[in-house]
């Protein structure tokens, strides 16, 4: 597959406002592409996109829009045919997550993170892939999660829902690898975003070291221009050894450990041991 011209892309990049989104704006941009930044905040998205063409000389749009709708894929393509863009490739960043035993969560929350982490991504997919194809170029990624690989207590829903995309985006690899389009998936682990404060708590990412959204882009679009890119990626040498050893050990133990490693009463035990205020 030839490498990616980034110069000739219109990067279509949901949760675009902040945090992996804005990284994967700035990168691209940086390398010459179009962007349409989509989320909810009109503010945001306007700022940023005011920044990448000033700095950039690129084109950057701006679509604020509620991904958690039963439309919202084909609302959004209609979104960007109204503006007279041509989209080239998709990043379907947007998502969040809860934390805390299943039984206690809010069913209207759990709700909209089904809509926007699992069906947000299949809509969007379904919306601009086949155009992808019909172009004969362009990428889509997914991003999924290094919960995408292990049972994740405290955030079940979540967890499974990052799986869904992890399995969802290597089907789609492996139906759209000869028709000249790149599809992966991506799986950060705990990265300095917004996620947390979204969430609620910092227990959501267990006190792991964090990585920087810059990072995380840079792993993606190295793997995008690698010559036969496989189904997915971890960002991380750390993450990736841990998402190959849930593969090898036993269920049950992982399961096991997984809660005992989001347990926030451990979390603060260690913190408290390690001498930190």
């Amino acid at each position: 597959m030839p490498r990616i011209d980034f110069a000739t892309q219109t990067v279509l990049i949901t949760g675009a406002s902040s945090g992996i989104g804005a990284a994967f704006a700035h990168a691209l941009a940086a390398r010459g592409s179009d962007v349409i930044l989509v989320a909810r905040r009109r503010d945001r998205l306007e700022r940023l996109a005011a920044e990448l063409r000033q700095v950039h000389g690129i084109s950057a749009t701006p679509i604020a829009q509620d991904l958690g709708t039963s439309t919202a894929g084909e609302d959004l393509r209609s979104e960007v045919e109204r503006a007279g863009l041509r989209v080239t490739a998709v990043i379907n960043n947007a998502g969040f997550g809860s934390f805390g035993h299943f039984v206690d969560e809010d069913p209207e929350r759990l709700a909209q993170e089904l809509a926007v982490d699992v069906t947000g991504p299949v809509q969007l997919s379904r919306a601009f892939l086949p155009g992808l194809i019909a172009a004969g170029s362009g990428f889509l990624i997914n991003v999924a999660s290094m919960s995408a690989y292990a049972p994740t207590p405290r955030m079940a829903v979540y967890g499974a829902a990052k799986a869904f995309v992890l399995s969802f985006t290597e089907s789609l690899w492996a139906e759209s690898r000869a028709a000249g389009v790149t599809v992966f998936a991506l799986s950060p682990g705990a990265t300095s975003t917004e996620f947390n404060a979204v969430v609620g708590t910092d227990d959501a990412t267990a006190g792991a070291r964090m990585r920087a959204p810059e990072q995380v882009v840079d792993t993606a679009l190295t793997h995008l221009q690698r010559r036969r890119p496989g189904p997915s990626v971890v960002d991380g040498s750390g993450n990736a050894l841990g998402a190959w050893l849930v593969t090898v050990l036993p269920r049950r133990l992982v399961a096991g450990t997984m809660y005992w490693v989001t347990d926030p009463a451990r979390r603060r035990a260690a913190t408290e041991g390690a001498g930190m205020p």
